[in-house]
């Protein structure tokens, strides 16, 4: 692709220079820009064309009407950095439309120090407006961190607010007269996590089955872990001891879940853990689009590149192909935060342990400094 070559000539989405596709309506920018003898508009701007028989003949809701191909939707594949973070969402290949959402934003702590953050909801599918939920979900929760965390409020605390917020904006569809396309009976639903870098300190919020895994750059002498721990089927019967793990998640009712974000949701229960890493790496925070594929932590990390802390889009990127090739059965969400502790640091281990009151410990717990477990205010 030309470098000079800045937006889309389909769509006018803004482009990097290294991209080969756009991110919002899917053309492969490196072909030629098509002429105005091709269809060009007499202002002088491109005619969008059939992703599928490139044919101009486009409907506005968004199928051709030459071949009846839907076109790609902006919400179908998104890309986002910031500071250093990054994050992409991919419909998936069985889809017709993405029902995940996310965000990842930069801010400061009142000392100046920086702080970064990423959010990451999926929207039930079984509920009305899914893709509403999720989106919602997302603008709402970050608005409150990225409020939060300047004024001097605790990670933890402001992980937990968020959390609330999130849930009160979502429960808000189900009041607001909005028709539901299907006819579905259950309120907009989704669930959440979110992951907060600031000083030092990583703090982790949940609500769901949305995971967050540590992976360090090192996985020679340092062990990949999960931080999260399902609020699902799956991961209650394991929890009292009716099942394996392995068995559990072979089961056909493992991804019911038990914990979600919504009016009909009985009690929000929000999950919290904060740690220090002692090692760089990078968190990884994703929806079951991806570690259906991978879930065990050890087999997430052969998926991660090496250089992902360096490079946390081409990783995230990475990982979405993944899970697209090994079928791409849902909507894929992942972002990278990458951890850079400083030299300094020192560190006295104690066992991990999940942070929510009545949770399970966390699975293969690794050793970190603890700095909180806990649900409260």
């Amino acid at each position: 692709m030309p470098q000079q070559q800045t937006r889309c000539p389909s769509c006018a989405e803004p482009l990097d220079p290294e991209d080969d596709y756009c991110g919002a309506c899917g053309l492969n920018v490196t072909d030629d820009v098509p002429s105005a003898a091709a269809g060009t508009a007499a202002a002088g701007a491109p005619v969008p064309r059939c992703v599928h028989c490139d044919s101009t003949e486009l409907a506005a809701d968004g199928y051709c009407e030459s071949c009846g191909g839907a076109q790609p939707r902006p919400r179908d594949h998104q890309e986002l950095t910031a500071d250093g973070v990054a994050g992409v969402t991919d419909r998936g290949l069985r889809h017709h439309r993405n029902e995940d959402a996310f965000t990842v934003a930069a801010t400061h702590l009142p000392g100046g120090e920086p702080a970064v953050l990423a959010v990451v909801c999926d929207g039930v599918s079984s509920s009305a407006r899914p893709d509403e939920a999720s989106a919602t979900a997302v603008q709402a929760a970050a608005a409150h961190l990225l409020a939060a965390l300047p004024r001097g409020r605790r990670p933890d605390q402001a992980m937990r607010e968020a959390i609330g917020v999130a849930a009160r904006a979502v429960a808000e569809l189900a009041k607001d007269g909005v028709p539901t396309p299907g006819g579905s009976q259950n309120a907009p639903a989704c669930t959440y996590v979110s992951a907060v870098s600031a000083a030092g300190l990583v703090t982790i919020g949940w609500v769901g089955d949305t995971r967050a895994y540590w992976i360090p750059d090192d996985r020679e002498s340092a062990v990949a872990y999960r931080l999260t721990e399902d609020d699902s089927w799956a991961a209650r019967v394991v929890a009292i001891g009716l099942m394996s793990e392995a068995e559990a998640y072979a089961d056909p009712r493992a991804h019911a879940i038990t914990g979600w974000l919504g009016a009909d949701a009985e009690e929000v229960e929000p999950h919290t853990v904060s740690f220090t890493p002692h090692v760089p790496g990078v968190l990884l925070v994703c929806t079951d689009g991806l570690w259906n594929y991978a879930e065990a932590a050890a087999d997430l990390a052969e998926r991660v590149r090496p250089d992902a802390r360096s490079e946390p889009l081409a990783a995230a990127r990475e990982l979405v192909d993944f899970a697209v090739t090994a079928g791409g059965h849902d909507n894929i969400t992942v972002a990278v935060l990458p951890i850079s502790p400083p030299a300094e640091t020192t560190v006295r281990t104690v066992p991990l342990q999940a942070a929510s009151t009545g949770a399970a410990p966390l699975h293969s717990s690794p050793t970190l400094q603890l700095h909180r477990s806990g649900s409260g205010s």
